[in-house]
């Protein structure tokens, strides 16, 4: 019987926030809940002895995040190599403006994670991957589209990061200014911001009679709960 994943990621030296330790999350549904949120992720990782910093796009399945690319992808060759890798995910909901320009500031949830990605090799499990990727960007795109053939499954390498090590930082609120300023005549406050989906437009080679699909209609960014 497989054993219960933890509702909690255990802070490691890596993982356990030095600086404002208030605005540490480590629970699963917490962070899970931002990578669900957010499309990019940024890979950094040493080559060559020169650390390299990549976005990318992701899926998570699990307690598994999935990163995919070309084959001839340097960040991937070099992951594939089981090098040591972090992955940063941060979302942007508002700007923190304060009475003082030195406490200015952001409203964010942001993750980070540490591992060793390994390769998917199984084409079924590779297939299955990147329909975790497809239906993270856009739930129902998968069902609509061609599925890659083999040369371009061949053509590329999919990752599987397990999720072991991680933790998120966040920051909610108006802004927190030193008490004499409290009294300026300045406008403090926040400023909310957000990722929406805008109308779609065609493409101008779509066939005559192929209508924007409901789930494309119907996008939009979730909101934090």
């Amino acid at each position: 019987m497989q054993a219960k994943t933890s509702e909690r990621f255990t802070p490691t030296k890596r993982t356990r926030l030095k600086r404002l330790p208030k605005r540490a999350f480590y629970e699963r549904r917490v962070i899970y809940q931002i990578l669900d949120e957010a499309f990019i992720c940024h890979v950094g990782f040493i080559d060559s002895d020169h650390p390299v910093v990549i976005p990318t796009a992701y899926g998570r399945s699990g307690d598994v995040l999935y990163l995919h690319g070309s084959v001839a992808s340097r960040m991937l060759r070099a992951l594939a190599n089981r090098t040591p890798i972090c992955v940063t995910v941060t979302l942007l909901d508002g700007l923190v403006l304060a009475r003082s320009a030195f406490h200015h500031s952001m409203n964010y949830r942001s993750v980070v994670i540490f591992g060793v990605a390994a390769v998917v090799k199984s084409p079924r499990q590779k297939l299955s991957a990147l329909r975790t990727i497809s239906e993270h960007i856009l739930p129902g795109r998968w069902a609509d589209v061609r599925r890659p053939n083999k040369i371009e499954l061949q053509q590329t390498l999919v990752l599987r990061l397990p999720l072991r090590e991680a933790s998120a930082k966040i920051r909610r609120g108006p802004p927190v200014d030193e008490e004499a300023d409290y009294s300026l005549p300045v406008w403090a406050g926040e400023v909310p911001l957000s990722l929406v989906a805008l109308k779609p437009f065609s493409d101008p080679r779509l066939r005559l009679g192929i209508s924007v699909p409901s789930y494309i209609r119907s996008a939009k960014v979730q909101s934090f709960a």
